[in-house]
């Protein structure tokens, strides 16, 4: 009773302050100071539209000797089209050809089921993980596996299935990066961010294809919950069973490699933190799960991120699907926005060619799957780029003009 008095002698107090002079409530005058709003609202960054594409929604995307390629999975979607494809003159081809990347009877052992991530070594040429999924459909044995393509020849030159235990059933090999510092022909380290909630990051040996799976257990690797992010101005949590996903979520998603291939940096989907692990600890089959957490560094926050990418100066470039923006984290552990606009949905994929950084905008989070049923997503994809370095460095607490 006491409280509620309080309650009605304080609405008696700020009444008469919210009425105008005939009694009735009016609302605060709109602001008219051109500075009193949110400046991180407009677009900016310069960045080209480098492809448009109405059919299956993109996700891999790397560039090598000029070339660029593209993957199109087909683990939330199984469309008919090409799952890796070069882009040729605003066109899309079947790479290597049309046997393996288009839809056929041939065992999934012997082509390409559903491209997901996709980078290159340091010789070049073109590697990409075939998470082996079709939607609606289990994972099939030889389906999930790693490819090596040489673009000199189009040939594919290395073909590394995933099996078990490596590969649980609700795998989702997401991306991957090719270390050739360590073993005799190299390391490939995968994340499977899992399609249940199952991650873990993979190491497959190239020469020999022995192959394991590290790390499941360790929370740098699992995606956090409860978990809110903001999608397209919808806040949106994950915390299943009691919130089903509402967003694109998952375990280890993005990686990348230092310039020197001495230092991995990989990232939670669900997660904010960004964390590292030495090589030498990774690639190292005799170290035990508790030897390999000993070395996994906090790196600390970098927002939410799906793709990760590394330039020649050893800053790392991240998406971010809540603020429809890419960030660059600095040496120093500062951060640059490059780009933001409206356009930039769901950024995928994202790959550092010499001073130009390629991302894939997916719309995934628009998905019927996560949208009761409705696929909202309306085409045109992008595949965007925009320069490393530009004059002026976005910086969103000074006005922007327009």
């Amino acid at each position: 009773m006491t409280m509620s008095m309080h309650r009605r002698d304080l609405f008696r107090a700020i009444l008469p302050l919210s009425m105008g002079m005939g009694g009735v409530a009016r609302a605060a005058e709109p602001a008219r100071d051109a500075t009193n709003r949110d400046h991180g609202v407009a677009p900016s960054g310069p960045f080209d539209i480098v492809a448009r594409f109405d059919g299956p929604g993109p996700s891999g995307i790397a560039v090598t000797h000029g070339r660029i390629f593209v993957g199109f999975p087909r683990h939330a979607v199984n469309h008919r089209g090409a799952t890796l494809a070069e882009l040729k003159d605003g066109k899309l081809y079947p790479y290597p050809d049309v046997t393996h990347s288009m839809p056929s009877d041939q065992p999934p052992a012997n082509r390409l089921m559903s491209v997901h991530g996709m980078t290159t070594d340091a010789r070049g040429r073109l590697w990409a993980i075939d998470d082996g999924k079709l939607a609606g459909q289990p994972l099939a044995p030889g389906a999930a596996k790693v490819i090596g393509i040489d673009p000199e020849t189009d040939r594919i030159f290395a073909s590394i299935i995933l099996h078990a235990p490596t590969l649980l059933a609700d795998s989702h090999m997401n991306d991957l990066r090719v270390d050739l510092t360590h073993g005799a022909q190299g390391t490939v380290y995968v994340t499977d961010s899992s399609f249940g909630l199952s991650p873990a990051l993979v190491v497959v040996d190239i020469a020999t294809g022995r192959q394991r799976r590290v790390l499941a257990d360790h929370p740098s690797i699992k995606a956090e919950r409860p978990f809110m992010a903001v999608v397209e101005g919808r806040p949106l949590v994950f915390d299943p069973p009691q919130h089903p996903p509402a967003f694109v979520w998952g375990g280890v998603d993005g990686i990348t490699l230092s310039p020197d291939s001495t230092t991995l940096y990989y990232s939670p989907l669900t997660s904010r933190r960004l964390y590292s692990i030495p090589t030498d600890l990774l690639a190292d089959f005799s170290k035990t799960d508790v030897q390999l957490a000993a070395g996994i560094r906090d790196l600390g926050e970098k927002g939410v991120a799906d793709g990760l990418a590394t330039d020649a100066k050893g800053r790392i470039y991240t998406t971010n699907f809540e603020h429809d923006a890419i960030f660059r984290r600095n040496a120093d552990g500062t951060f640059d926005t490059m780009v933001h606009d409206p356009r930039i949905l769901s950024p995928d994929g994202i790959f550092v060619d010499g001073d130009m950084v390629y991302c894939t905008l997916g719309q995934w989070n628009r998905l019927g799957g996560l949208n009761g049923g409705h696929d909202l997503r309306v085409p045109p994809y992008y595949l965007i780029r925009f320069p490393t370095d530009v004059h002026g460095p976005v910086d969103a607490t000074k006005p922007a003009h327009g």
